[in-house]
């Protein structure tokens, strides 16, 4: 059959897999697929259709007709089809989103990286609202503040975002207009600092559609209303930087991150590391309280080198990663290797390079599961194994999962 957008169709709901959505079959098992956001497996629903793709269609659950026992009342009246696009799991109650993100991990490993394993996300301190500490508003041409449809750069007006951290709910921001922005972002910090961000039209582009969980911060002109540097408490310490740089969204991600990575490296003294993709350099001051010995941060943000530099006894390299390794700006052998990419992934590149320096182990951290499972498979060609995994809730009420892979060789 031939579709069109607004169409509606009832389907029984499938498994759910990567990018927020679970996956339908229109007819038998061998109908039309569709990707369906706002259901949860195994519910009956009417689906609408929303786009077109060559192979497969997406659409909303517009009527629930079997609702799943995991199904709760989205806290958020925001979070519908054709509403705020930030959340994908408001749906759903905690334990089904972790097990719904563990699905998806399990899934991405096994198709991407031959592996077959159990996978089970563990959930954070605190709740699964009011945890989002740095918040990005798009500014309609009306200068008002909103979140973004899923997949769209239209803006909807909102009165507050839910999982935003209470102190920057307490702005202002949505009230007022900002004729003379067109994106602010909001930041929170674990030592009790908040700024916003005001970006003015055309100096940076389009906001990103879904406003990745990992997402930089604003480029382009930028002024502050509040403090021109931050602090945040990770491991053990305080860190300074400026609102601008990168920091995990979420209160106790870092620290449980760090954590994690230490665990699972058993750093010793006298041992060298990288920690790639450094940004402020948490992973390696972590290491180095441990080892005494040689560690190297390489990040490609100007900001992020600069705040690894003010924070972090390390050697810092301003570079890409992958040019770092190409150019021997940084040479093995090496102990030890942290690897935190972006949601693209090291890629295969970088992962040959990070072979060759020989460490006896790598902690890669990820945000993103299918980006993960293709580096895990590229070690594995490459002679390595995945020691262990886990998965943590650094995103709750969204479809992102964070992953602290061990791989040695």
């Amino acid at each position: 059959m031939s579709w069109e957008e607004g169409e509606r169709v009832e389907v029984t709901v499938g498994a759910p897999a990567h990018g927020g959505h679970c996956v339908a079959r229109i007819g038998d098992e061998h109908g039309q697929v569709v990707f369906v956001r706002h259901a949860l497996p195994g519910e009956r629903v009417t689906v609408e259709i929303t786009e077109l793709h060559k192979g497969f269609l997406r659409g909303d659950a517009v009527a629930i007709h079997e609702p799943s026992p995991d199904r709760v009342e989205p806290p958020c009246s925001f979070a519908h089809p054709g509403g705020c696009g930030g959340c994908d799991l408001q749906h759903a109650s905690g334990d089904a989103q972790r097990r719904w993100k563990g699905a998806v991990v399990e899934e991405q490993l096994r198709r991407l990286a031959k592996l077959s394993l159990p996978v089970r996300v563990e959930a954070l301190p605190g709740s699964l609202e009011g945890w989002r500490s740095r918040v990005r508003y798009a500014v309609d041409a009306a200068g008002r503040a909103g979140l973004l449809k899923h997949r769209s750069h239209e803006v909807v007006a909102i009165d507050r975002c839910r999982i935003a951290h209470p102190a920057i709910q307490e702005l202002d921001l949505l009230k007022r207009e900002w004729p003379d922005a067109d994106a602010l972002e909001a930041v929170a910090t674990t030592g009790g600092d908040v700024t916003v961000l005001v970006r003015s039209p055309g100096t940076g582009g389009p906001l990103p559609p879904d406003d990745p969980a990992e997402a930089a911060s604003l480029g382009g002109r930028v002024r502050r209303e509040g403090p021109d540097r931050v602090t945040e408490r990770a491991a053990g310490r305080e860190w300074s930087l400026p609102p601008e740089g990168f920091w995990q969204v979420h209160p106790a991600a870092a620290e449980t991150l760090v954590s994690a990575v230490v665990e699972m490296l058993r750093p010793a003294e006298g041992e060298t590391a990288w920690d790639l993709y450094g940004g402020a350099g948490l992973f390696a001051a972590a290491l180095a309280e441990h080892t005494h010995a040689r560690t190297t941060v390489v990040e490609a943000s100007p900001i992020g080198a600069a705040a690894a530099r003010s924070n972090v006894a390390a050697e810092v390299v301003e570079a890409r990663v992958d040019v770092a390794l190409a150019r021997r700006r940084i040479t093995g052998p090496v102990d030890l290797v942290v690897l935190d990419p972006p949601r693209a992934g090291a890629g295969a590149k970088v992962v040959r390079s990070v072979v060759a320096a020989g460490p006896r182990a790598v902690a890669y951290v990820a945000c993103d599961p299918a980006a993960l499972a293709r580096d895990i498979a590229t070690f594995r060609e490459l002679g390595w194994r995945l020691v262990t995994l886990r998965a943590f809730d650094c995103f709750p009420m969204t479809q992102h999962v964070e992953c602290v892979a061990l791989l040695e060789p």
